[in-house]
This record gives C-alpha cells, sequence and structure tokens, in this order.
C-alpha cells in the first residue's frame, strides 16, 4: 500500500496523485485482503462521472472472517484497559494529523464534498479521538443499597464484536469517528461503509491497521449482501447503522429474522424545521438557513441540514429574495479544486433523485426561485445541481414532508404561533431543529414544543462533544456522541454479595468471646 506520494516536484491531477491506480484492499485481521472470490465495484468520481479505480465487492465468507478475526482480538483489546486502548487512539490522531491532506482530496474525489470542508471534516475528527478516552475513564459502575447483609454493585462488559454501518456523506469523518466509542468500550469492530464512501475507508483503513492491534479494527466492502451478512451474523450482537429509514427497517426486520437478539441503534434521516420569528435579522438568518443545510459541506446530503424553513409572513419576501440570491453566488464545481463552495451530487442516482423532487415541487405548485441546474463550466459528465430554493410551499407537498437529501431548500411561511409549531412537527421524522429570535423565553418555550432530538438556538448543524445527538420518531433509536452511546455499546452486569454472618458473630470468634 501506499500514501500517493510523487516521484517528482510537479503536481498532477489531485485524482491521479492520490487515487487513480492505487490497490485498495479491505482490512481484516491486520491485514489488507481483496474479496475471496476477486469481484470489484467501480469507485467513481463524480466530479466527472469518470472511474478513478475500485474496491473490492466482499462475500459472505468475508464477513465470516472478519467476525471471527474481531472475536480472535476482543479479548487482548478488553484486557488493554482504557489507558491501553487510549494510547492507540492517540497514535490514530497522529496519523490522521500527518495525512490529513490526503485524506481531505480523497474524500472530495469520492464524494464530491468540497476539499476545503474535508479538510475541516478531518479536524473534526480529533476532539472525538481525545473525548471518547477520557469520557471511558470516569464511567464507573454504581453501589446500589440494599438489604442489610447484602451488597448489590454493577460493572459494565463489551458486547464483544459490534457491526458498524456507515453513511457516504462524510466518509473519512464517519469511518473514523463512528467506530470508536465501541471501542474505547473494549468491543471489536467490522465495519462496513457505504459503497460511495468505501475508497476513503479503505485508505483510512491503512492507519487503523497503523495504531491498533490486528483484527480490533476490520472494514469490509459491498452493497446489500454484505451488510445483510454483518446483521445476521450470529457473532454479532450490537450494531449500528447511520443512513436510510427504509434501509433501517430492513436491518430491524433481517436481525430479527437471524433468530438472535440483537441491540441495534439507527440514526436516520430528518426533514428538519428552522423557525424565523420576525425580530430576527434577515441576513443572519439567511446565512443561518445555508449554512444549516451543509451546502457547502455535503450539498445539502445530510440528514441534520434544515430543509425546511419556517420564516414568518412579515419578513417571508424578504428572506426568500435575500436567500436565493445569496445562492446565485456560490462557485458549483469540480470538489477537489480550492475555489469551488458546493461540488456534485455523490451519484447519478441521487442527482436524478434529487432532481425528480425539483420536478416535482413545480407541478404540485411551489416556485422554484432559483438553482437546479447544471453549472455553467462544470464537467459535463459530473453529476451537479446548483442550489435550490424553493417559495410558495404548502405542508403537505412531497418536498415539504420528504427527506430529499440534496441542496433544495423549502420555505414555508407562517404568521399563527400554533400554526408554526403544526408546520415544524408536521412530518414523521424528528432529527433537528433550530429556533431563531432574540426573544429567549420564547427560544425556550418553542423548543420545548419542537418534536426533535436535537434543537438549537439561534445556530444550526453544530455538533458538540459529550451532548447527545439523535431523533425522534422515524428519525432513529439511540443517542450519539455522548456517555449514552458509551453505554451503548456495553452490557451492564449486577453483583450481588450476601454476608455470610454478621460482623459480630465473626469478631466474637477471633476474638475467643
Amino acid at each position: 500500500m501506499h500514501r500517493g506520494q510523487i516521484a517528482s516536484n510537479t503536481v498532477p491531477d489531485p485524482v491521479v496523485r492520490y487515487l487513480r491506480g492505487r490497490d485498495l484492499k479491505m482490512l481484516v485481521g491486520g491485514k489488507f485482503v481483496d474479496a475471496s472470490d476477486g469481484t470489484t465495484s467501480a469507485v467513481v468520481d463524480p466530479s466527472t462521472g469518470e472511474v478513478v479505480g475500485a474496491v473490492p465487492s466482499a462475500t459472505g465468507a468475508d464477513v465470516e472472517r472478519a467476525v471471527e478475526t474481531a472475536r480472535e482480538a476482543q479479548g487482548a483489546w478488553e484486557a488493554l484497559g482504557v489507558d491501553g486502548r487510549g494510547a492507540c487512539f492517540q497514535r490514530f490522531a497522529e496519523l490522521l494529523q500527518s495525512h490529513r491532506e490526503e485524506l481531505a482530496v480523497i474524500d472530495a474525489i469520492v464524494s464530491g464534498n468540497p476539499v476545503r470542508a474535508m479538510r475541516v471534516d478531518i479536524d473534526l475528527v480529533l476532539p472525538y479521538l481525545r473525548g471518547w478516552p477520557q469520557l471511558a475513564r470516569w464511567l464507573t459502575g454504581e453501589v446500589i443499597p440494599g438489604s442489610a447483609g447484602n451488597l448489590h454493585y454493577t460493572s459494565y462488559r463489551p458486547y464483544g464484536v459490534v457491526g458498524r454501518i456507515t453513511a457516504f456523506n462524510h466518509p473519512v469523518m464517519f469511518a473514523a469517528t463512528r467506530p470508536l466509542p465501541a471501542l474505547i468500550a473494549g468491543n471489536t469492530i467490522v465495519m462496513k461503509p457505504a459503497p460511495p464512501a468505501a475508497a476513503a475507508a479503505l485508505v483510512l483503513a491503512e492507519s487503523f491497521a497503523e495504531a491498533f492491534p490486528p483484527g480490533v479494527v476490520n472494514i469490509v466492502t459491498g452493497g446489500a449482501q454484505v451488510g445483510d451478512a454483518l446483521v445476521t451474523h450470529d457473532g454479532v450482537k450490537r450494531i449500528a447503522f447511520t443512513g436510510s429509514v427504509p434501509t433501517a427497517l430492513t436491518i430491524q426486520r433481517r436481525a430479527a429474522e437471524s433468530g438472535h437478539v440483537k441491540h441495534i441503534s439507527l440514526e436516520l434521516g430528518g426533514k428538519n424545521a428552522m423557525v424565523v420569528f420576525p425580530d430576527f435579522e434577515i441576513d443572519e438568518a439567511v446565512e443561518g438557513a445555508i449554512f444549516g443545510m451543509n451546502f457547502n459541506v455535503c450539498q445539502g446530503q445530510s440528514c441534520g441540514s434544515n430543509s425546511r424553513v419556517l420564516v414568518h409572513r412579515a419578513i417571508y419576501d424578504g428572506f426568500v429574495s435575500r436567500a436565493a440570491q445569496r445562492l446565485r453566488e456560490y462557485t458549483v464545481g469540480v470538489a477537489y479544486e480550492d475555489a469551488t463552495d458546493m461540488g456534485p451530487l455523490v451519484s447519478a442516482n441521487q442527482r436524478d433523485r434529487v432532481a425528480g423532487y425539483l420536478e416535482t415541487g413545480m407541478r404540485e405548485g411551489a416556485t422554484l426561485v432559483t438553482g437546479g441546474e447544471h453549472p455553467e463550466g462544470a464537467p459535463v459528465g459530473g453529476y451537479f445541481l446548483t442550489p435550490a430554493v424553493f417559495a410558495d410551499v404548502k405542508p403537505t407537498m412531497r418536498i415539504a414532508q420528504e427527506e430529499i437529501f440534496g441542496p433544495v431548500l423549502s420555505v414555508l411561511p407562517w404568521g399563527d404561533y400554533e400554526e408554526m409549531l403544526a408546520l415544524a412537527n408536521g412530518v414523521n421524522l424528528g432529527l433537528t431543529a433550530s429556533v431563531w429570535t432574540h426573544d429567549l423565553d420564547l427560544a425556550h418555550q418553542v423548543a420545548e414544543r419542537l418534536d426533535a432530538g436535537y434543537v438549537w438556538v439561534n445556530d444550526s448543524a453544530k455538533h458538540y462533544f459529550g451532548t447527545p445527538f439523535g431523533g425522534t420518531k422515524d428519525s432513529g433509536i439511540g443517542r450519539e456522541e455522548s456517555r449514552e452511546e458509551l453505554l451503548s455499546y456495553m452490557e451492564t452486569k449486577v453483583v450481588n454479595v450476601r454476608f455470610r454472618d454478621p460482623p459480630g458473630v465473626f469478631v466474637r470468634m477471633i476474638s475467643g468471646r
């Protein structure tokens, strides 16, 4: 394996330098391996539509081998203790920092996310690598008051082997951070990245292999059949998934059909409401909406994006006009060029899916104020759409109800307080929301009534390690990035001790009285 080094002082195309011709292999038992049957799938650059590499397509036998090697490594990994495992985290952090540019560029190549944002993504991994060991050191059991002559206490034990299935929208960041709580708890990991993110995860595997003992982190790549083999494996009791609601329902069903009880956590989609009150400055609210949509991070392909903006009628027209103006200023182009504000969608299918919602929105009567076009000057074969803003959106429209997962902002007017709450809560998803007002009494009241797992006031889209992130309704089960997530990768054991004799009896025996 190599780190994309070049032999001269010239700087070639980033795709040539970092990815094209790279021999990408899965990580199983500390070794880099091909699929057992030798099959591969193409790696496509969404900025051009060109095939730039290949990744292995794992078989059920590969998953079996990965789970078995993870199981063999788990005991020794648990025995290292938090400090020993934390030392591996520290080494991993050093490797990420030393390969920051390489990882960021590969992220941009395979996902379409702007390289400037992907450099930030790499930096955002570091607080998690510091934070999880610190949190784990403070995780203690409890002594529970009992009856006379008894002692009750709890301790925590890892599940063993954890299956982790990650999403495509932050390839390196998710591959680097999502296994961490399970690992610091003493579990070993078999991770399957989403196919569009597979190449970035396999490059990151080189750092995992250097920082962690063999078998502790295993990465297998492939499609739904690989995920199914992982979910149904009898050696994997704990499964965590980030992705879509339909896939999550399949995971729940297949886990139940496996014949084994499994602990499953799901971080799923959102149709998140940003509520803007008339006392808030329009320009600041617009910047907040654009930031919260993650246009310049992952093209709106984020479960936490505030894709529904509920703006009071007193400032509605001004908000729509200013938002459209700002987004027209965006440079949409090749993801790995520093001048790019927003890159392409991750795949042709995703671009076509988003384009379908644009057509549906207009057909149902919404006004497409700006966006939804292939940007001038961008490669013809790339999967581009300029950022779109819809006005005159009705709450029953599909663009107001369904997660589009793309660069589409729907702006809905409101005038009555209860009407606003009905609009905000009138979807089946409940991941995030935000409230924008200078009246903090009002902000707290609204935040309490919004049916979402994570609510910002006068901000959006920011995560803070230690605060539980997760959704209500169909947006998932469980919480991440917090003590709650760490505990979810452990089973609680209760130990009861019955004292045989009262202390006074023993004292009399040894004193001869």
